[in-house]
């Protein structure tokens, strides 16, 4: 498969697996099963497409090969930044700053932190999820030990301040993590931070590699128990066939999107732009300029979003509703709440690479008619 399927439009949950993931996946499979970490021959060549993978990836984040880890999840990799920069500055506090918009993994190891003693402060958003930079670093204190900001928005597609709050980090001496999840392979993230996690899986690498990281000179201790692999980083065998795939995925993704990201976000404009002319009640939702190339999310009301959802797939639509995290869970997402706008009949478009036209145009035609027999079917009788 050389592009996602028609009327796919869940990228930001996973991009479908890119032909030069598959490929050298297929070649590594064959030539990388050895362990790295020992001296034949075989072990050799596995090492060296370990560490082409590795260099590969350095060089599209710009940073240097020995900082760059390979783990078995963007979770993971969130989760050892986090915990890791907090074990490491303990002497220095144990306050960290959060926003109220990150991804639930950076959530799950601030609520961690607390339970373990620490203390946490979650700085809100504007109407467009965005933070203020100024909020933010009002939010430091001499005691915090790590500040953690996403580079955009896994929900709604806004860019965050990264540089702002980067430079706020670097004058209070405190180190600073950055989620780039969702921007890594589609934009360059702005320079200033300390730990930075990505996942493969949202660039059409395979799904359960996760990139980590650490800059020179941070200060970073595991949370977990030591380990030789990955440079003491992370533990366990490495997946050379995986990371080789996520390397070589990530250079071609990076490349295609330089061209065709701007194809992408004219077609989310045209969303932004119909929806709000052919759907009554709808509220398209997060910064229209300062955003991320293939998403757009918007809430419809009178309208229950799951409903939504499966009459989207009915018609051969593939989106989702609310954070991909808690969807099954029924509860609201926590984004749009601290957002402060509609939560309820809620969908997120993300456009994968190579989509059509035609798609978003077909996308467009269906949704008014849509949403007016779920809304009668509820009895809403004016729309």
């Amino acid at each position: 498969m050389t592009s996602a399927p028609g009327g796919y439009f869940d990228a930001a949950s996973t991009e479908p697996l890119h032909p030069a993931a598959r490929t050298a996946l297929l070649e590594a499979l064959d030539g990388g099963w050895a362990d790295p970490a020992r001296l034949y021959g075989s072990a050799r060549r596995a090492r060296m497409l370990l560490d082409a993978a590795r260099a590969e990836v350095a060089d599209v984040l710009g940073v240097r090969p020995d900082e760059v880890f390979f783990t078995s999840s963007g979770t993971q990799a969130v989760h050892l930044a986090v915990l890791g920069g907090l074990r490491a500055r303990r002497r220095a506090g144990r306050h960290l700053v959060v926003t109220q918009v990150e991804h639930s993994s950076v959530l799950h190891a601030a609520e961690l932190h607390e339970r373990d003693g620490g203390e946490v402060t979650r700085v809100g958003v504007d109407g467009h999820g965005r933070v203020d930079p100024a909020e933010f670093a009002a939010a430091l204190r001499p005691d915090t030990a790590l500040a953690c900001l996403q580079s955009a928005n896994h929900e709604v597609g806004t860019v965050q301040p990264v540089a702002e709050v980067a430079e706020a980090c670097r004058a209070a001496r405190i180190p600073l993590f950055v989620d780039a999840a969702q921007s890594v392979g589609r934009t360059d993230v702005p320079g200033g931070w300390s730990t930075l996690a990505a996942s493969a899986h949202k660039w059409g690498g395979p799904a359960g590699v996760g990139v980590l990281v650490i800059r020179k000179n941070t200060r970073w201790r595991s949370p977990l128990p030591d380990d030789e692999r990955e440079g003491r980083r992370v533990p366990g065998f490495e997946n050379v066939p995986a990371a080789a795939a996520a390397a070589a995925a990530l250079r071609a993704f990076r490349a295609e999107m330089a061209a065709d990201g701007p194809r992408l976000s004219a077609l989310v404009d045209r969303i932004r732009r119909t929806l709000p002319e052919t759907v009554p009640d709808v509220q398209v939702v997060g910064d229209p300029v300062r955003r991320l190339p293939h998403i757009v999310t918007f809430s419809c009301l009178y309208v229950e979003g799951e409903a939504l959802l499966t009459e989207l797939d009915r018609l051969g639509f593939a989106v989702s509703s609310g954070s991909s995290c808690t969807a099954d869970t029924l509860r609201p997402s926590h984004v749009l709440e601290a957002m402060r706008v509609i939560t309820h009949g809620n969908v997120r478009v993300s456009l994968p690479r190579g989509v059509q036209s035609t798609e978003v145009d077909r996308f467009l035609a269906v949704l008014p008619d849509a949403v007016s027999r779920l809304r009668r079917g509820a009895g809403m009788t004016t729309a």
